[in-house]
C-alpha cells in the first residue's frame, strides 16, 4: 500500500520537506483527506496483523528436552 504522501523532490532539505508537506496538508480537499486516513487505518491493521501473525507461529514452535529423575537417599 502506497502512502498518501507525494514527495516533491527526493533532494530537499527537510524544512523544505516538511513545508511541502504541510502545504499538501492545508490544500488536500476533505475526499483526499478521508481517503489518505483510510489508507493510513488500513495499513496499520496490515502490519499489526503481520505482527500477530508472526507471534503466534513463533509460538507454535515448541521443544522438548527430556525429562531425567534422579533418587537421592
Amino acid at each position: 500500500m502506497t502512502s498518501c504522501r507525494k514527495k516533491k523532490s527526493e533532494d530537499a532539505t527537510f524544512l523544505q520537506d516538511l513545508r511541502d508537506h504541510i502545504d499538501e496538508f492545508i490544500h488536500a480537499s476533505m475526499d483526499e483527506h478521508q481517503t489518505c486516513f483510510k489508507k493510513t487505518i488500513q495499513k496499520m491493521f496490515g502490519m499489526s496483523k503481520v505482527v500477530a501473525e508472526r507471534s503466534s507461529q513463533a509460538k507454535e514452535v515448541e521443544s522438548s528436552l527430556p525429562l531425567q529423575t534422579t533418587v537421592s537417599r
